[in-house]
């Protein structure tokens, strides 16, 4: 204890010190309870029981305070003047912007400036950028620290904690931030821009924005002027590191090609805070007149086009502080009603209309799948019918073959023994001759059917070699006869009628050679007779 108590005489602790270099590193120069309020905001709700706020605001911004002590001990911080009120200011040092870069993750390029002199004449400017950051963080207390607080003290800070949420975190803030019109951005040249604070808070759909904060001190034209440098420096073009050139903005910050649907310069908040001279609402309606070729947008059906524009957007701190980015105390120009942030910088009717037009693409999409997919069905019925239709049925049941049975059969292919018959009728028809045929090899060849052996018999059954007919079963069976005692037929190969007629035929010729033989002339046969003409010439 006694070392840590050496080194930091303050007593501070190391996420005191990180707040610190967190809130001077984005801001550059800032007062104990600015960095109070955005680094520790349950303090805020803590030392209710104190009489005045001046010694509330010294109760709570104590700790911060004695980091500041031992910062400055450490060269990290110094004191740099007071404010108009008699705050005293901090920044911080080449070193502590160093310390800072590595708190912020930032590259030490990327820090700017350590903001020497900007209290020696009351920093009013940079009291309402800082007041203007605070009221877009809109920092939530850790409730957790609050447990052993009185029941008021966390219903205050329970109520902080339910109010809309503010945007990005101390590490989405930058300020001072120059927009070189010429040069680099490490040297920039004459002409360009210098944003107060440029916001890049994707996770809160803000990718990036730029804020303007005016005392109320410019006038119109000269706010015109620097919206004009701000035009010059988004439509520079830089070569990028592939070689292409790109708008030099987008080689250090990342934004969508397209904002809310448009291709669109990124936007730019005007903040104002009324404690000048001029009235802002008499300079928002002069400044928008001067700026109106860079805002204004073509109509579409339904909406308006942004190509190529700038979303410019106008507030007041005073709104800003009460409602926050998500109340509707932003005005864009060429609108005539207040809008929450994330709606201003975007554009709303286009978003409506292209999610209509997705819808009603989905829409068409589907119906077009739907009628594809009965379109399908309906086909793959009409070919279920065909091919039922051209389904084989058994012809001994009567039945419809399977899938597996029609496949099988190859209908035309003799590969299948059976291919009319069914699975089951198949296995019984096969069965059968099986049954037979056994029968048939135990039985012998006596016990064919009576049909086989008829057709066997016909086919041995002989056949007449004159006129060629079958022969009868009795000439058959005499053609047959064999044995002792029996002579054989003369003539085998004739029928019985043609047998008949040969004899007749010789009976007739020898009748007529014996009339020869006593005188009596015999007539004579004509050509074409029967075979036993041969015997009369």
């Amino acid at each position: 204890m006694a070392g840590k108590r050496k080194t930091n005489p303050a007593g501070s602790t190391n996420n005191l010190r990180g707040d610190v270099l967190s809130v001077l590193g984005a801001l550059k120069v800032a007062t104990a309870d600015q960095i109070q309020r955005i680094g520790a905001p349950h303090l805020s709700f803590r030392h209710t029981d104190k009489k005045t706020p001046s010694e509330q605001k010294t109760a709570r911004t104590a700790s911060h305070t004695g980091a500041l002590s031992d910062m400055r001990k450490h060269g990290l911080v110094e004191n740099g003047g007071s404010t108009t009120t008699g705050e005293r200011l901090r920044n911080l040092t080449p070193k502590g912007l160093e310390a800072a870069s590595y708190e912020l993750r930032r590259p030490v390029t990327e820090m700017g400036s350590t903001a020497r002199g900007a209290g020696s004449s009351g920093a009013s400017h940079p009291m309402a950028v800082n007041e203007t950051v605070i009221a877009m963080l809109r920092p939530k207390p850790n409730m957790a620290k609050l447990a052993d607080d009185p029941a008021d003290v966390r219903a205050a800070a329970q109520a902080a904690v339910d109010a809309p949420a503010g945007i990005g975190t101390i590490a989405s803030y930058w300020t001072e931030v120059p927009l070189p019109a010429t040069g680099t951005w490490n040297a920039p040249g004459k002409g360009g821009a210098q944003a107060d604070i440029v916001l890049t808070a994707p996770q809160d759909n803000v990718p990036l924005l730029f804020i303007e904060v005016d005392n109320c001190h410019e006038t119109a034209e000269e706010l015109a002027a620097k919206l004009e440098k701000y035009a010059r420096f988004f439509r520079r073009k830089v070569k990028d590191t592939d070689g292409r050139e790109r708008p030099m903005w987008r080689t250090r910050w990342t934004a969508p090609d397209t904002w809310s649907g448009d291709a669109t310069h990124p936007p730019i908040l005007l903040v104002f805070n009324r404690i000048g001279e001029r009235n802002p609402n008499r300079t928002v309606p002069r400044l928008r007149e001067l700026t109106r070729h860079l805002w204004q947008g073509e109509p579409e059906k339904g909406f308006h086009v942004y190509d190529g524009k700038i979303p410019i957007i106008a507030t007041g701190l005073k709104h800003l502080r009460a409602h926050g980015p998500a109340g509707p105390v932003f005005l864009r120009f060429g609108r005539t009603h207040m809008q929450p942030l994330r709606e201003a910088i975007g554009n709303p009717r286009r978003e409506a209309a292209n999610a209509r037009a997705r819808q009603e693409a989905k829409a068409r999409q589907e119906k077009y799948q739907a009628q594809m997919r009965q379109a399908a069905q309906e086909q793959a019925a009409k070919k279920a019918a065909e091919r039922e239709a051209r389904r084989p049925s058994c012809t001994g049941c009567g039945r419809r073959f399977s899938d597996e049975r029609w496949q099988a059969t190859d209908w035309g292919s003799p590969k299948d023994t059976h291919p009319h018959l069914c699975d089951d009728c198949k296995r019984t028809a096969i069965a059968t001759e099986g049954q037979a045929a056994g029968e048939q090899e135990h039985q012998g060849p006596a016990r064919r059917e009576p049909q086989q052996q008829h057709v066997q018999r016909e086919a041995g059954r002989p056949r007449c070699t004159d006129c060629g007919a079958p022969f009868t079963d009795e000439r058959w069976k005499a053609i047959r006869r064999v044995g002792s005692g029996v002579t054989p037929e003369p003539r085998p190969s004739l029928c019985e009628d043609c047998d008949q007629r040969f004899l007749t035929d010789i009976a007739h010729a020898w009748g007529q050679h014996r009339h020869q033989e006593h005188g009596q002339a015999v007539p004579e046969q004509k050509a074409g007779g029967t075979w036993l003409s041969r015997f009369r010439r």
